[in-house]
């Protein structure tokens, strides 16, 4: 009898599930990559790609979390969250955003991302169409397509502040058509959806037999707008949404990984029971320092949403100075989406750039800015830039910008 052949390395993928296989990397995890590398190098770079707030927890948030440990909150946490958190979130929309949720009705998740995720899993058959406004946050489509279903990209335009109209909604719709995905504020673009142009979308909506909405709203308290609109909040709307948000971009608590969804039941219960089945609940003391941070930390998020507020005039005022570039005013997040596309086809030094992905890589190789290529967020456009940096980092990195774009003919 043979020996069994041992499998290759290079044999693997074929073992391995098409899910898993087709899974594309984000461009935001291929570029933090490249910017790793060349810090391990001791290469000077300023960074415009990070995602997340350059702030700390604050203080209190942190010692919430610390008296949560000392009280031994260090067991497995209920599935869909500790009561307390639970009720927080309810008090916060009812309070901040006009929603009528029961505490049961909300499902504490690992990081919004992952009420991402459950939300696709929940709602979302094979072949099931979601439509997708772009640009979009780029893990957006891979949570779709795991959950079985098929992005339909809608491109937005830069004079409607890369926001999706209710005709172009409209135009989309197919008999497969059974989610929508709504991000307000925006990542990359920073749109920001007012009352009335939700209610204009949700006519469309409820127009469709079997369309829901999962509406994003993790960027909520970073808002230069006014008053934010909940989707959620607009009249006939609750019993279709899924409202997705977390307290990672507001508190400034990333590595913390909790999220939450709300919606009604019985989708609520099969979120939870989603969740039961991968992750099992959230790290408990970190859902304490949550919920502190819901009922009492409104003043630290405020003063940094003013910071972002202050940096975004900065840089766009900066980045107006640059020939040829065009820019819509982003109203909230923390980000701006700069149009690039007027330098595609110029060249220096043999270096030609035909898209975004050649853009950023010129701008990280030629003057050692990291910027995220449009293309991996559906508009191969644009780049992204974070403005969760310090203004001189801003100052410095947008003139290196400006210096490699006039050397480009």
């Amino acid at each position: 009898m043979s020996a069994p052949t041992e499998n290759k390395s290079s044999d693997l993928p074929r073992f391995l599930a098409r899910r898993a296989r087709d899974i594309a990397e984000p461009a935001t995890l291929r570029m933090a990559a490249k910017v790793r590398a060349l810090k391990a190098a001791a290469v000077d770079i300023v960074n415009l790609t990070i995602g997340e707030p350059d702030f700390d927890t604050p203080d209190d948030i942190k010692q919430a979390a610390k008296e949560a440990l000392d009280a031994g909150q260090t067991k497995y946490s209920p599935i869909a969250g500790i009561p307390e958190l639970r009720q927080a979130i309810a008090d916060k929309l009812k309070r901040e955003n006009g929603l009528d949720y029961d505490a049961d009705e909300i499902v504490v998740a690992n990081g919004a991302k992952q009420a991402i995720a459950n939300c696709c899993m929940a709602l979302l058959e094979p072949g099931d169409e979601v439509i997708v406004p772009a640009p979009y946050w780029a893990a957006y489509p891979s949570a779709v397509e795991f959950a079985g279903g098929r992005p339909v990209y809608v491109k937005t335009r830069v004079r409607d502040g890369f926001k999706l109209t209710p005709g172009a909604l409209a135009a989309a719709l197919t008999p497969k058509s059974k989610l929508l995905i709504l991000n307000s504020p925006s990542n990359p673009a920073g749109a920001v959806y007012g009352e009335a142009e939700l209610a204009a979308l949700i006519e469309v909506v409820l127009g469709h037999p079997r369309l829901w909405i999962m509406s994003d709203e993790i960027y909520e308290r970073i808002d230069f707008s006014g008053r934010h609109a909940s989707t959620a909040a607009v009249p006939g709307a609750r019993v279709r949404t899924v409202t997705i948000n977390g307290v990672s971009k507001a508190f400034a608590m990333t590595g913390w990984r909790v999220g939450y969804t709300a919606a009604p039941m019985p989708v609520s219960a099969v979120l939870a029971k989603i969740q039961a089945t991968l992750t099992s609940g959230a790290n408990p003391f970190a859902q304490a320092a949550a919920a502190f941070a819901l009922r009492e930390a409104g003043a630290a998020t405020e003063r940094m949403r003013l910071a972002y507020l202050s940096r975004r005039d900065l840089v766009l005022g900066l980045l107006q100075e640059v020939p040829d570039i065009r820019v819509s005013r982003p109203d909230g997040a923390f980000y701006a989406f700069p149009d690039v596309s007027a330098y595609y086809g110029r060249a220096v030094d043999g270096r030609r750039i035909a898209n975004s992905v050649d853009m950023a890589d010129y701008f990280l190789d030629a003057v050692r800015v990291s910027t995220v290529p449009g293309a991996g967020f559906g508009d191969d456009r644009c780049i992204r830039l974070s403005t969760a940096a310090s203004e001189a980092e801003l100052r410095e990195g947008i003139s290196r910008l400006a210096r490699a774009l006039a050397a480009l003919r």
